[in-house]
Parts: C-alpha cells; sequence; structure tokens
C-alpha cells in the first residue's frame, strides 16, 4: 500500500471488502502452509478477517465500516504506529498477490474511501511454477522443506504411467456435440436483467469500461516527474487539493494523448497558471494541440522513413538480375580505376550500378552537392536512365582527364544531355555509340585545325592601319620551287646549251 502521508490513511476513513471466490481445504492449506511462512500469522490473519465480512456461500461486496472496528478486531492501537503496522502487514499481502488496495473518491462527500480486494491464493502448480515465490519460500524456510512442502500438495502417479512413453488420446465430447442451443433468438431482457443483478464491479458498459481504461493521471504522477525548483511548483503543489484542477489535466491528457512527461513539460511553460494558481484551460489546451500536430507530423515522418526503409530492403532483397554487355561496347577502364578493376569489371558496374554509386566510386571522398544535383535533375527531370548517366559520367571523367583546360559545370553537362535527348539516346549501347561518334569528331576537328596551323599554309598579317583589321593589299602567293629543280645536268646537255648560247651570242653580234 502505498501512502506518503498518514493523515489519508486514518481509522475514521470508511473501507469495503470484495472477493468473488470462495476457499477451499486445498486453498486452506496453501494459506497456512505456503503463505504464512513468507508473509507471516498476522498478515494471513488479516486475509481471514477479510474473507469472513462476506459469507462464505455467496461473494461480492461486504457492508461499508468505518476502519477502526479494523484495528480493534486486530488489537492494534488507534494511533500512527498502528497505523504503520497496518500498512505493512497489508503490503505483505499485496507483494504475494493476496491483496489489491484501492482507493475510491467519493463525489458528493469530498472523502474516499478503502476497498480491499481479495485474490485466492496460487494452485500448488502455479506456486511452485512461480519463480519468485519458490525462491522467497527457500529463503524463508530452506531448500529441502520446500520440496517437503511440494510432496505434500501431490499424490503419486500410478506406476503403470512411469518409466514408459504413453500415447494419450482425448477422447472427450465437446459441449455442441451433446447440447444444441437456440442462437436465432436472443434474450434481451434476461442479459439486462443479469446486469443488473450483478455486482456493480461487472456491470459496466463498453463506454464505461474505455474509460476506466483510459489514462488517468493522479497527483503523485505529476509531482515525483515535475522539476523541484521550477516556477511553477507552487502552483503544481496546489493541485494536490484541486480536483477541478485534476480532472481539467486528466480532461487534456485524454484529449491530446499526453504522456505524464509531456503534462509536466508543459505545466512547466510560462503562461498556464494565472496569478492566483488556477490552470487556464484554453492556454493549456492550445500547447497541448501544437504539441499532438508536432507528434502527429513526427509520426507521419516515421512511418514515411519507415515504408521507404522496407522498400529499399526489399528492392534489395529482390535484386534484379544483372545486364551483360557485349564486347564491341565495351568502354576503356579510367585511370582513377586502374589496378581495381578489369574491363568487364568495370563495364558491368557501369551497365548495373546506380549513378550515386558510380559518383562515390569517382569521388573518394564526398561527393560534391552541386554534382549531385545535376545528375539528380537528369535522372528525375530528363529522365535518363542509370546506364545511360554512367556512360555520361565516363565521358565526363575521361574528357576532364584528357583535357586540363577544361571545367566540369552545370551548362556544360546540359549542353551535352540536350543533344543525347534530342538524338534518342536511351539504352547503354546507344551512349556508347554517343560518345564515340563525339569523340570521332573531336579528332577530326583537332586534325583540321592543325593542317590549318601548318607552315605550308601561313596565314597573312593582320593589317594594323586598317578599321575592321582587315589587310590592306592582297597575300600575293610564292611560287615555291619544284622539286626537279636541284636534279644534276649531263654533259651532253650541257654542250648543247653551250652550243645554243655561242649561236645566241653571234646571232646577237650579227644584228648590231
Amino acid at each position: 500500500m502505498r501512502m506518503s502521508n498518514l493523515l489519508h490513511f486514518t481509522e475514521h476513513h470508511h473501507y469495503v471488502v470484495y472477493r468473488e471466490f470462495g476457499l477451499s481445504e486445498l486453498d486452506q492449506k496453501m494459506l497456512t502452509h505456503v503463505y504464512q511462512p513468507m508473509v507471516g500469522a498476522f498478515a494471513i490473519g488479516l486475509y481471514q478477517l477479510f474473507y469472513q465480512h462476506i459469507a462464505s456461500n455467496q461473494t461480492g461486496f461486504s457492508g461499508m465500516d468505518v476502519q477502526r472496528k479494523l484495528f480493534l478486531l486486530l488489537g492494534m492501537e488507534l494511533s500512527e504506529q498502528g497505523r504503520n503496522k497496518f500498512i505493512e502487514e497489508s503490503s505483505k499481502l499485496e507483494a504475494v498477490g493476496l491483496l489489491q488496495t484501492s482507493r475510491i473518491m467519493l463525489p458528493d462527500a469530498e472523502d474516499y474511501i478503502f476497498e480491499y480486494e481479495l485474490q485466492p491464493p496460487l494452485s500448488p502448480k502455479e506456486f511452485f511454477d512461480t519463480q519468485h515465490l519458490t525462491l522467497l519460500l527457500r529463503d524463508k524456510v530452506g531448500k529441502y522443506s520446500v520440496l517437503a512442502l511440494r510432496e505434500q500438495f501431490s499424490t503419486k502417479e500410478p506406476v503403470v504411467f512411469t518409466g514408459s512413453e504413453l500415447h494419450r488420446e482425448n477422447i472427450s465430447i465437446p459441449f455442441y456435440e451433446i447440447f444444441r442451443l437456440n442462437t436465432h433468438v436472443v434474450d434481451y431482457e434476461l442479459e439486462q436483467a443479469l446486469q443488473e443483478v450483478a455486482p456493480h464491479r461487472g456491470s459496466r458498459t463498453l463506454e464505461q469500461a474505455a474509460e476506466a481504461d483510459a489514462p488517468v493521471l493522479n497527483y503523485s504522477d505529476i509531482i515525483m516527474r515535475f522539476p523541484k525548483y521550477s516556477y511553477n511548483r507552487p502552483y503544481v503543489e496546489k493541485l494536490r487539493y484541486d480536483r477541478e484542477g485534476m480532472g481539467i489535466i486528466n480532461y487534456i491528457v485524454r484529449k491530446f494523448e499526453l504522456t505524464p512527461q509531456e503534462t509536466c513539460r508543459l505545466l512547466d511553460e510560462d503562461g498556464v497558471f494565472n496569478t492566483d494558481g488556477k490552470i487556464l484551460l484554453d492556454e493549456l489546451q492550445h500547447r497541448a494541440h501544437l504539441h499532438f500536430r508536432q507528434n502527429k507530423r513526427r509520426d507521419e515522418w516515421r512511418e514515411r522513413e519507415q515504408v521507404r526503409i522496407e522498400k529499399t530492403q526489399q528492392a534489395t532483397a529482390d535484386t534484379e538480375p544483372e545486364y551483360a554487355v557485349q564486347m564491341e561496347y565495351y568502354l576503356e577502364v579510367p585511370k582513377q580505376f586502374g589496378g581495381q578493376c578489369d574491363v568487364h569489371q568495370y563495364n558491368m558496374m557501369l551497365r548495373n550500378t546506380p549513378y550515386t554509386k558510380l559518383l562515390e566510386k569517382f569521388f573518394p571522398g564526398t561527393v560534391p552537392d552541386f554534382i549531385l544535383d545535376i545528375f539528380a535533375k537528369l535522372d528525375l527531370n530528363y529522365k535518363l536512365t542509370d546506364e545511360v548517366i554512367n556512360v555520361l559520367i565516363h565521358y565526363l571523367m575521361t574528357m576532364l582527364a584528357g583535357d586540363n583546360n577544361q571545367r566540369l559545370n552545370r551548362n556544360f553537362i546540359e549542353s551535352i544531355v540536350s543533344n543525347m535527348l534530342l538524338k534518342q539516346v536511351k539504352s547503354y549501347e546507344d551512349a556508347v555509340q554517343y560518345i564515340r561518334s563525339q569523340h570521332t569528331g573531336e579528332l577530326a576537328q583537332a586534325g583540321g585545325e592543325g593542317a590549318k596551323a601548318s607552315p605550308q599554309a601561313p596565314r597573312g598579317r593582320r593589317g594594323t592601319g586598317s578599321r575592321y583589321g582587315k589587310q590592306q593589299k592582297p597575300a600575293i602567293p610564292i611560287v615555291q620551287p619544284s622539286q626537279g629543280a636541284g636534279g644534276t645536268v649531263s654533259q651532253e646537255e650541257l654542250e648543247r646549251a653551250r652550243e645554243l648560247a655561242k649561236r645566241l651570242d653571234a646571232n646577237r653580234r650579227s644584228s648590231r
């Protein structure tokens, strides 16, 4: 029995006893031989006194009486010492499961009474199968006494049952093979009459049972969790005798499904009490509603994350088969993966790995956020498949490795992707062919620019005197010597040339 203040438990308070069973001779033997060594003779005497408040051939409630009667019948003093003794002995019965004590508030009399509900003792089998009770009995009487008590409550089985495994067949006849009930006619008058004549504890409706099962906070549940040095501590301490305030708190607790910790956190905030220490219902309800909405959003987010995790786990469990890559579509392994994988492994990774995993391979540390944003846009907005994005990543990384002046930016990547979308690149093979054609075009363009820049076709100097930067005079081509000009002359050709020269010289002289 939890009782923090002895003034709340006196001989002037009323009490009532309730039980729904009767004690047999076996139960009486369990009380005297098993329970009495654990809790003592005084506690068993208190249990027997409670049991005798109701006739042995009846169950239900006893008459209401003052606890002074209990104290006098037990020979205890009507003082603080007697109350302490009664609480101690009843607590022993509660600890071993023979008694349940409740305090019931009376709304009309603004007082409360104590209800002592008796529980039947356990059967020998149930008791000795309960470990903590058996250990307590062992500590009280010893191991061998426990074994002796166990043998006293059971008889030995026949000899024919020992030494062999027996096949046991249940040949009992069930109820509905013998009796037939008329279930088509429901007797509501009989059910209502049975509920009316039953004890009040068993006549609760479903609504009353649900309301009784709802969480109810007591003053002790709040004060034991409330901060000791809080500014609102004096106001919370006044709730001990403020039934209206506790009713408001329990109303809000049930309405917004608050836990005791959350309730204490709300009561600790500023503005929930007025200057007189009364609870402001509207303010407390508003803050509880905000807390309820926040918990609801958190639960929804947690549920979404749980579904996402389950889907991810399911996708991981049901992995799709890997697609093979034909050798004609193999791509070379970049320098970053040199020595880590061969050509086959690298192309299988490009074909079957998500682009996020491939980016982690190229960026060993952390993938930059703008890179992730760019490729996420390609995945979500442009609807490119992972294998196409992987080929694009390969193309970009090899291009960056070969050209130090090239930079990876959004416009550059989107220009390539727009061209791929225009050419309907949707598969791994199409993407490989696209980057190969791009690479071939770049090589051809580089070769053409080199031919133009060769010394065989020099460019004219840009004119400085022209306004528009044009040349003032056209570039006159220079005749280059032929390849045969530097050959050797034979002796006959030399003689003929000399004769021709002499003839020409003679003609010139004769003309003079």
